[in-house]
């Protein structure tokens, strides 16, 4: 089962563009919603089944490069994982229509954090490596709440960002937590999907294989880009996919559940 050119070069897009911190989540779900490539039904189980081997990738790379406080690192990093294993064994059950009109919102969301953070809405955050207390039990509940989110397909990555500079983190500590969050949260949140059958295999191989080399030219050959203006033009994919996405939902006799949807994950 060999993955098409097409879903190799989303593989390698997404992932490269999301090791230089925009995400991959929404840009993938838009490169299948515009070609059709994966039912909409299963695109959460095929984003979190996918992207997760180049997502560990990036992990090892930034965990390793940049300074971050290991309390505040692996705190975060265990509240993402409970959160989408909790999401994940919701949404892997969920039918199609739901699902549509989730990921709607979802990509109108993300969307909106994007936009938010190029117009410098949030701050530029502080000079801490990490936190403690209140602060840190704040930003644990929080991404708590983006790891069940992304099992729907909304990235961590500018939720996650704009909470830790709120909190008056370094803005490039957060680069080993959001990576480091979702390296550990995907492989957990991809099994009821897998168990499910709520995913494509083809295009999730095709995210893994064309994903890992782009994280590794983006992460050591890579030093910078304008990414201004691509960050825009994401802003507007994401919510015109959004718009489709909702649009889809509306169309008769699409609101049946997978054949194997209704199936209980073992353990639940």
């Amino acid at each position: 089962m060999r993955p098409t050119p097409y879903q190799l070069a989303v593989g390698f897009v997404t992932n490269f563009f999301d090791t230089l911190g925009i995400g991959s989540y929404a840009t993938t779900t838009a490169a299948y919603k515009a070609r059709g490539t994966v039912a909409d039904e299963r695109i959460p189980g095929t984003l979190n089944v996918g992207h997760a081997l180049p997502t560990i990738v990036e992990a090892v790379i930034f965990i390793k490069v940049i300074e971050v406080d290991r309390l505040t690192l692996w705190t975060m990093i265990a509240a993402s994982v409970v959160g989408a294993w909790l999401g994940a064994r919701a949404i892997s059950r969920w039918p199609r229509r739901r699902i549509q009109r989730g990921m709607a919102i979802a990509l109108v969301l993300t969307g909106l954090f994007m936009a938010l953070r190029q117009l410098h809405f949030f701050p530029a955050g502080g000079d801490a490596l990490g936190l403690s207390g209140a602060r840190l039990l704040v930003a644990a509940l929080a991404n708590g709440v983006f790891g069940a989110l992304m099992t729907l397909g909304v990235g961590l990555y500018a939720p996650c960002m704009a909470t830790v500079s709120l909190l008056g983190m370094n803005v490039t500590a957060a680069f080993p937590i959001m990576t480091g969050s979702c390296a550990f949260l995907m492989p957990v949140a991809s099994l009821p999907f897998m168990r499910a059958g709520a995913f494509d295999r083809r295009a999730a191989l095709g995210l893994a294989i064309g994903g890992v080399p782009a994280v590794l030219i983006a992460a050591w050959f890579v030093k910078s880009l304008p990414l201004d203006a691509v960050k825009w033009l994401v802003v507007a994919v994401v919510l015109y996919t959004a718009a489709t996405m909702w649009r889809s939902s509306l169309v008769p006799d699409e609101s049946a559940p997978l054949p194997m949807a209704a199936v209980t994950p073992a353990g639940s």
